[in-house]
């Protein structure tokens, strides 16, 4: 396959909001450094910070789909700096300040769900959607194949993933399953596709859901777009790098 680097994100805190990277050191067995540090409980939530937990105990895109529009940015001094075009600008510490995020998102969440109670971290991973620490990739291909199905331009950032490649086929990475990949000077290994949630239905600019991003993926007789990795040796990437099957 030729194939190389084109997007790079994080989440600091999961489902409220994506940070667009230039590069980023990967580390054998480990989520990729400041994604989905931190995570917002519900109220009926039993997740705390001892262990990693299911999506289901936290306030999500799926759920509220103006978390979709909130853009964020890891700050050197370890605070968050929230956007949101409805919402206005939150920098906070969200171990010490998780109070406050919850009151700025208070406006955009359904009244009909379990409110957001708490911000949590679990120490040494990120809280992404898999029970092992995990890294996303995706492939654009892919992307514009589902653009093509809906009749309509979409961004890649409803999607969630850590890194996109582009020169491939579209769903050609689900027969990269099993297999490794080294993009930069780091390897992973490709454990499974994401299936995808209402989340992806959002706009990633305003929150508003405005395309049916599931009916277009089962149309291809599945509802995934992505693959979960795993970090098998550490290593950069950045921008522009090639990736290749070994």
């Amino acid at each position: 396959m030729t194939a190389r680097v084109t997007g790079l994100w994080r989440h600091p805190i999961k489902s409220h909001g994506r940070e667009a990277l230039n590069r980023v050191t990967l580390t054998e067995g480990a989520t990729l450094p400041g994604d989905r540090v931190w995570a917002v409980a519900h109220e009926a939530s039993k997740a705390d910070n001892s262990a990693w937990s299911p999506c289901a105990n936290f306030s999500i895109g799926a759920k509220a789909p103006g978390l979709m529009g909130i853009n964020a940015e890891l700050n050197a001094d370890g605070t968050v700096t929230l956007t949101h075009p409805d919402l206005g600008t939150l920098t906070l510490d969200p171990d010490r300040e998780g109070d406050r995020l919850i009151d700025w998102t208070r406006p955009i969440m359904p009244r009909d769900r379990a409110a957001s109670a708490r911000v949590l971290r679990v120490p040494g991973r990120g809280m992404t959607d898999t029970d092992y620490p995990s890294v996303s990739l995706g492939n654009m291909a892919s992307h514009r194949a589902v653009e093509e199905k809906l009749g309509q331009e979409l961004s890649e950032k409803r999607w969630r993933l850590n890194i996109w490649l582009d020169g491939l086929e579209a769903w050609e990475e689900f027969g990269w399953i099993g297999a490794e990949v080294e993009i930069g000077t780091a390897r992973l290994a490709l454990r499974e596709p994401v299936r995808r949630c209402m989340a992806t239905t959002a706009n990633p600019d305003t929150g508003l859901r405005d395309a049916d991003t599931l009916a277009a993926l089962n149309s291809f007789g599945h509802q995934d777009l992505g693959l979960y990795a795993e970090v098998t040796r550490s290593g950069e990437i950045a921008l522009g790098d090639g990736a290749r099957l070994v």
